[in-house]
């Protein structure tokens, strides 16, 4: 999954895809690095300055109309806003990302009514405001039990169970230490039952760990994308596609999950 903002205030871009020219190159630039997924946002997911609702809708159409243009790849759109997934899925989106696990139920109920599919994922704040110093007793425990009960919601507004991902939320909500334990105990949320997506891609949690700068961390985001896959991560969200997907096509070479591109070695 390829991450394309247009926001100014971006975690990892810092608004490099702002302008619709720039975030529909870098929709080009995914698609011919192999991604199988664009995730459009229009909001970032921390605190930060109002954007209104018609401003997020024409910061995100656009871009899901003109990558729909360009490729059959998955599309999903990251919002907390029910009328912007609506936009979003006229424009030609397939998915719902919500960072904030369905905190409005108008966000299932488009996603019934769209025949679409729903990104689950746990994090403790309203949209856009802070939580600080989150504490829990067993935060793999705990985040499981969240992500249950979020979609035994978005079963009782008729998303059907095969059209629901969900995701831990690694750095949302939490700090260094939970979000390693989430990796070291992945294989507990995906025995939830249903494909779980990680996105870690050049968190701080990672920059904590290895003491990297933000734009130093690739080794290691490869390294815990790595150890999402075989901890039962499905779907990874990522920064940098082109350096990602040859890590990710070997993983799954190695697991048998894909042929090799090719085979002459010791066969002539």
């Amino acid at each position: 999954m390829a991450i394309i903002n247009r926001t100014p205030d971006s975690f990892h871009d810092r608004g490099r895809t702002f302008a619709l020219d720039k975030a529909i190159e870098a929709v080009e630039n995914a698609i011919a690095n192999e991604a199988d997924w664009l995730d459009i946002g229009g909001v970032p997911f921390g605190p930060g300055p109002e954007v209104g609702e018609q401003e997020e809708i024409d910061r995100v159409v656009p871009l899901i109309a003109a990558a729909r243009e360009r490729t059959e790849a998955v599309i999903s759109v990251e919002t907390y806003r029910p009328e912007v997934a609506r936009a979003a899925f006229a424009a030609g989106a397939d998915v719902l990302n919500n960072t904030s696990g369905i905190h409005d139920l108008g966000l299932a109920d488009v996603v019934a009514e769209c025949k679409t599919v729903l990104i689950v994922t746990h994090s403790l704040a309203n949209p856009r405001t802070p939580f600080p110093r989150p504490t829990y007793e067993d935060v793999t425990r705990e985040v499981a039990d969240f992500l249950r009960a979020r979609v035994d919601v978005a079963l009782s507004r008729g998303i059907p169970a095969d059209r629901i991902i969900i995701d831990p939320g690694h750095d949302l909500n939490k700090n260094t230490y939970h979000s390693l334990e989430l990796t070291r105990r992945l294989t507990e949320i995906a025995d939830i039952g249903h494909p779980v997506l990680a996105a870690v891609s050049n968190k701080d949690f990672i920059g904590e760990t290895v003491d990297r700068d933000q734009r130093e961390r690739i080794e290691a985001t490869i390294a815990t994308v790595s150890i999402c896959i075989l901890q039962g991560a499905r779907i990874v969200r990522v920064h940098d596609v082109a350096e990602i997907v040859p890590a990710v096509r070997m993983i799954e070479g190695i697991l048998g999950w894909r042929p090799p591109a090719y085979t002459r070695h010791n066969l002539a």
